[in-house]
């Protein structure tokens, strides 16, 4: 008997694509895009494509284990679920009696997206504010922007992509579309048919760079002083469109005064871009509309991070673009999307500590008794790795870690619990990168005992003896109170039809009806800002590797840790295929930096600075401009030479706003091995 299942995609990708699996016998035997899905098209990205492969993998963890050497060896002896839940319970009891619940640190990242199994929805908080443990701030990837966004429009939601296919102008702003995220690309070239021309705004020429009309190779960190740059151009041009201005935004004359600061000539100086390409785009942006700009998370993973998109965002505020379809900023749609997320805050007796996610080396100090680590990898994915690792080895730290695969952070468990992958269970997804819920329905069985998250929580509850109702609802039930908001879509839709569009117009043209600010109004000044102790207005904030020229550092070289082709974060950084096809970890160097040092084309380098070091293969390249370096994300660091990825270089400190990460403001130099 062959059944076709649709789910959708848990991935940390705006895609969340929609899927359909093919069954046959109880087995998952196909796995492809849904044709009928508006954004998915029947295409799937080559990660995902292996996804069913990956479920099989013959390093899948299937069981319980309980540690039995030394932290960081990765041994482990199978017990059953029954001694696992007992000896989980008896610590977690111990810690709560002895040192209150905020001893517990539940580490959760983004593994799944999911509002029933993953992030999205805080799953297991309700277990966890039951215990009054911290809270953890799931800071890692996108929350400087988020709060720049937030300060300019008074939400990080804009433009529907779909939508761009309606742009005339399209910017492409620190994103490799055809990477991370390549079904927008369909919608570009939807726009390109219809005359649309298209920039890509990067420090590194990537694939989406090589399709674009022009790239302009800007320094790192230097995004907002181009947006001023432009907006400069825009008004030599007299194209301000003073209606939009006196009818919808506030502060234009004390913006306008920021922007006279930076004409192209002083913005080439700091950008790297040749001023008669800021001129170009800048006359371009001021006579086409309708632009649309995507502008991902790694544009904002730097102290400015959240400065820039704030100032990104004022561009269709000047140019009248946010009137338009096809006009203004996409970021991500979450906000759009009407979900009601109860994470238990009814449970707390009190107020409880929060913990930041990337500030897990410094944090995870002696008041942390407890780190439970789901859905997340920080050995593999989070800043300061070898502090990290060191913090790991205490062995009064009681960790847990809910996994499919032995990552670097499994072998310092001292309790592993084996969890479902994305066809074992049942979830509910948006995109933030389109404007669609999608429905992922449960296709086979759990591979050997290894239980949903949901599940999890709802065993350690009742083998705990917590009677409150709302630790053991079921995924159904979880899901019919998360749609309760959503007017039009209900559980039986999406469970027939697998996905369903949200309730918004076609096309769908943001602030219409006004901005969620305080006044109503786009807000190129904020009081908000000023009661944070953030400039008033809209401007240039520096990263730390733009405010100092090379000649003054200690490590003279800007890395940068774009995403990789072959994997999302550390998932897939173990499947021999995608391994195989990343040539293993590489640095991508330009020749005269190469010449410098004696770098050879190929060969393994040592790239170090003051926080540690990895070891990755040259790749001499005219893709990285003098002065910058590049290194794809993902590996993990058992399976690198030298046991360390990019993250041993990264400083654990903050971004201008929401305690973002830095990932891509990180000073290093490079020698041959």
């Amino acid at each position: 008997m062959e059944l076709r299942i649709l789910g959708a995609c848990p991935l940390d990708c705006p895609d969340t694509c929609s899927w359909e699996v093919t069954v046959r016998d109880g087995q998952a035997v196909g796995l492809r895009g849904n044709r009928d899905h508006p954004y998915t098209r029947g295409a799937l990205c080559v990660k995902v494509n292996r996804y069913l492969e990956h479920t099989r993998a013959d390093d899948r963890i299937l069981h319980p284990m309980r540690r039995v050497g030394p932290k960081g060896s990765g041994r482990f002896e199978r017990i059953t679920w029954d001694e696992a839940l007992t000896i989980v319970s008896d610590r977690l009891t111990e810690i709560v009696r002895e040192h209150g619940g905020e001893a517990i640190w539940p580490y959760q990242g983004t593994g799944t997206l999911g509002y029933i199994q993953g992030s999205e929805g805080l799953a297991g908080w309700r277990f966890w504010n039951a215990l009054g443990a911290s809270r953890h701030d799931l800071n890692i990837c996108s929350t400087a922007g988020n709060d720049g966004l937030r300060l300019t429009n008074g939400t990080p939601a804009g433009m529907d992509p779909e939508t761009f296919a309606l742009s005339r102008l399209i910017l492409l702003w620190g994103t490799n579309t055809l990477t991370s995220g390549h079904h927008l690309w369909k919608f570009i070239q939807d726009a390109r048919a219809n005359g649309a021309y298209v920039v890509a705004i990067d420090p590194i020429r990537t694939r989406t760079a090589d399709q674009a009309d022009a790239h302009l190779a800007i320094r790192p960190g230097t995004d907002a002083a181009l947006a001023l740059g432009l907006l400069n151009v825009v008004l030599e041009e007299g194209a301000e469109d003073t209606a939009y201005l006196e009818e919808h935004t506030l502060g234009w004359e004390e913006f306008k005064a920021e922007i006279l600061q930076y004409p192209p000539a002083r913005v080439a100086e700091i950008t790297g871009v040749p001023e008669e390409d800021i001129r170009a785009l800048g006359v371009r942006l001021a006579h086409t509309r309708p632009t649309g700009i995507r502008a991902t998370m790694g544009l904002q993973r730097h102290e400015g991070g959240g400065a820039a998109l704030r100032l990104i965002a004022c561009i269709p505020g000047v140019t009248g673009d946010w009137r338009h379809p096809g006009g203004g900023v996409a970021y991500s749609t979450t906000a759009h999307v009407p979900l009601e997320v109860d994470s238990g805050e009814h449970l707390l007796r009190g107020p409880v500590r929060t913990l930041t996610m990337t500030r897990l080396a410094g944090q995870l100090d002696e008041s942390v008794k407890c780190l439970w680590v789901y859905g997340a990898n920080p050995l593999g994915s989070s800043p300061d790795q070898n502090r990290i690792r060191a913090a790991m080895r205490r062995e009064d730290l009681f960790t847990v870690v809910m996994e499919q695969f032995p990552t670097d952070t499994v072998d310092y468990a001292d309790i592993v619990l084996p969890a479902t992958m994305q066809t074992e269970h049942m979830d509910l997804h948006q995109g933030y990168g389109h404007m669609y819920l999608m429905w992922n329905e449960q296709a086979v069985e759990p591979a050997g005992e290894s239980l949903s998250t949901t599940e999890t929580f709802r065993r350690l509850a009742r083998h705990m003896g917590l009677t409150e109702p709302s630790l053991h609802e079921s995924d159904l039930e979880i899901a019919e109170g998360l749609l309760r908001g959503t007017p039009g879509i209900t559980l039986d839709l999406l469970r027939k039809e697998g996905w369903a569009r949200l309730d918004v117009a076609d096309p769908f043209v943001p602030f219409t009806d006004g901005f969620p600010t305080p006044s109503g109004r786009l807000e190129f000044a904020s009081d908000r800002a000023a009661a944070a102790g953030l400039p008033r207005v809209a401007g240039y904030v520096p990263s730390r590797t733009a405010r100092t020229a090379p000649a003054d550092r200690e490590y003279p070289l800007t890395m940068i840790t774009p995403a990789s082709h072959t994997s999302l974060n550390t998932t897939f950084g173990n499947n021999p295929e995608l391994l195989r096809r990343s040539k293993g970890p590489r640095v991508m160097v330009s020749a005269a930096d190469a010449e410098a040092r004696g770098l050879v084309d190929g060969a393994p380098a040592r790239v170090f600075n003051r926080n540690g070091e990895f070891t990755a293969y040259v790749e001499i390249s005219d893709r990285v401009r003098p002065g910058v370096v590049a290194a794809p994300k993902g590996h993990w660091p058992k399976l690198s030479p030298g046991g360390a990825n990019t993250n041993a270089t990264v400083d654990e400190r903050d971004a201008d706003m929401g305690r973002g990460a830095v990932f891509h403001d990180n000073l290093v130099d490079i020698a041959p091995l």
